[in-house]
């Protein structure tokens, strides 16, 4: 039986992580092949003054006990989920069927929720078991409550904080917008509770996000910097995190962020449980979870795991020349502008900047939103965005993922995105939730490389695309 953890041969325990473990089913034997790997290991001595902690919760309920299995795949097929692992719970049709208490089941009645989204459906049962877990899902999935509401259920079934103890639940985000958006789910479900939450990211003082911590935090939602920043501080520390979310860790990769979240991590106690959540898959991905999980469940949503676009979007592709680009963007706000909002992307802050103080010296309602602005005027020009006092918005990819405005109703890439992942989270700020939307791409001799790409997620996002030749350039475009 494990020290650390009441229930015997638990796959999730240090000891067994280190003599059994295997990723992905039992395939591929762990060994402390990296930096990562030898400070997790080294820290393990460092765990015998820690509590002993539960993290399995589920019960199944006689409902879903009594699913059979053809049952079980006509439903999953109907909801387009894949699965992998080993002893893979049933999906859970209803939110009764979860077994949440009913503090919880009160506050998803309150939001109005009708049914669990797939990745709820299927990850809830897999987190509540307390197993590592890969998620792959786009943003508006409904991922969040996939991961936070397990996270509450296991937050309540914890000895409660000493002074002077960090965190209980540890989220990793890779931007500010989303870990604000986080951390306000995190509350309104939380409250019921009393659990309380904080988030920590850069570019904002530091005097109330260490005043939060000082006081005592069950769940932190963090950027990976400034969390390090206030570790190195001495504001807060990481052994009492049992349960550790990498949200968007894609987009974390892309960022640069791998270092960072290598010696975050390699703080954790060793037999936590952890949540990896990612929009896609490459194998950047793939090998930094096989660093930091044990023999973890697999849920894909399909049509993540592969990129392709979200079919409740109308793509179109404007093939012009960089010196029409703005020309072409103001007939197009003359054709589509109807107080909707609208989401502009540029590549640059500063084509950011130029092409909003253009659009407003001509008339247009527009303001912008990137890297280099200060954390009040991104929150006050996201407010009146969401508001719709301002309805056009220009944007660097800092609001490609984590951006959750709901009724973006048109998506522009003024600049094309420097990869297609870019291209199908930019367009995934529109038709979330079920909504339709509409994207319109600009695309130059410049892009001509993702040219054959393009069309690949065009095509299979059921768009009517015609393939024209400029200047020896293969392109796609609405016919």
């Amino acid at each position: 039986m494990s020290r650390f953890d009441g229930r015997a041969a638990d796959p999730g325990s240090y000891r067994d992580r280190r003599s059994e473990g295997a990723f992905g089913g039992g395939t591929r034997a762990f060994a402390p092949t990296s930096k990562a790997d030898s400070a997790a290991a080294a820290a393990a001595a460092d765990l015998d003054g820690l509590p002993r902690f539960e993290k399995n919760f589920y019960v199944e309920s006689p409902s879903v006990a009594g699913m059979t299995e053809e049952e079980v795949e006509a439903y999953r097929r109907r909801r387009e989920i894949t699965v992998e692992g080993r002893d893979v719970p049933k999906p859970v049709r209803e939110f009764r069927d979860v077994g949440f208490p009913e503090y919880v089941l009160q506050e998803i009645t309150k939001a109005g929720f009708v049914e669990p989204t797939p990745i709820q459906s299927q990850g809830w049962p897999m987190a509540l078991r307390g197993r590592d877990l890969i998620g792959i899902a786009e943003t508006g999935s409904g991922k969040t409550l996939a991961y936070l509401l397990p996270a509450i259920v296991h937050v309540n079934a914890q000895p409660i904080l000493a002074p002077g103890d960090g965190p209980i639940v540890l989220v990793l985000a890779p931007t500010r917008e989303l870990a604000v958006q986080i951390q306000q789910e995190a509350t309104k479900f939380g409250a019921s509770s009393k659990i309380k939450s904080t988030c920590i990211y850069g570019g904002v003082p530091k005097g109330p996000q260490v005043r939060d911590l000082q006081k005592g935090v069950e769940i932190v939602i963090a950027t990976p910097g400034r969390l390090i920043d206030m570790i190195e501080s001495h504001h807060t520390n990481l052994r009492r995190v049992t349960y550790l979310v990498l949200d968007e860790a894609d987009r974390m990769l892309d960022m640069g962020f791998e270092p960072q979240i290598k010696k975050i991590v390699s703080q954790i106690r060793p037999d936590r449980q952890t949540l990896y959540w990612s929009a896609t898959w490459p194998k950047e991905v793939e090998q930094l979870a096989r660093n930091f999980l044990f023999d973890p469940y697999k849920v894909v949503i399909i049509g993540s795991e592969e990129l392709k676009a979200n079919h409740a979007i109308s793509q179109h592709v404007e093939i012009l020349s960089e010196s029409q680009k703005y020309n072409k963007l103001v007939n197009l706000l003359e054709d589509i502008m109807d107080g909707s909002r609208i989401l502009i992307f540029m590549d640059t802050k500063k084509g950011c900047d130029q092409i909003t103080r253009q659009l407003r010296m001509d008339g247009w309602p527009a303001l912008s939103i990137h890297g280099d602005k200060s954390q009040a005027e991104r929150d006050w020009v996201l407010s009146e965005f969401k508001s719709g006092k301002s309805p056009i918005m220009t944007a660097t990819d800092v609001a490609a993922r984590g951006l959750d405005v709901k009724d973006v109703k048109y998506v522009i890439n003024y600049d094309f995105p420097g990869s297609l992942e870019d291209y199908v989270h930019r367009i995934g700020r529109t038709g979330r939730a079920g909504a339709k939307g509409t994207a319109y791409t600009f695309f130059t001799a410049a892009n001509a490389r993702f040219a054959k790409d393009l069309i690949n997620i065009l095509e299979e996002a059921g768009q009517k695309v015609t393939v024209i030749d400029i200047e020896g350039m293969e392109v796609a475009g609405p016919s």
